[in-house]
């Protein structure tokens, strides 16, 4: 009988001692979830903020007001305009009709007053 008590009493103390650890285990990682979840919420409100941040940076009263003081850009108007023309294409357009003259000369045709 004595056999079976110490045998029962073995069993008693390593269930205890896994029960112990065991208890042990889930605080510890109900610990390290409480801290990934309180991580997760810092992270995404940090996100809101550089979110938020990044929208007011890009508004174009802001982009048109760094663009004129930091890059002293202005607006193109006639006066500042410079037109620099190709001589190969400018050959080439000034062999070709204009617009204007094309949509003439094709309604002529069209109404049979010039032969094609």
């Amino acid at each position: 009988m004595t056999r079976v008590n110490l045998l029962l009493l073995a069993a008693l103390l390593a269930s205890c001692m896994y029960l112990v650890k065991t208890a042990y285990e889930s605080r510890r990682l109900f610990h390290a979830l409480d801290r990934a979840r309180a991580e997760s919420a810092q992270l995404q409100t940090e996100f809101k903020r550089l979110d938020a941040e990044r929208q007011a940076q890009a508004t174009h009263l802001r982009v048109e007001k760094m663009a004129r003081e930091k890059l002293r850009m202005r607006t193109a108007t006639p006066a500042v305009t410079f037109y620099v023309a190709d001589d190969a294409a400018g050959a080439a357009a000034a062999s070709a009709p204009l617009p204007d003259q094309r949509s003439a000369s094709a309604a002529a045709v069209a109404s049979g007053a010039l032969a094609p």
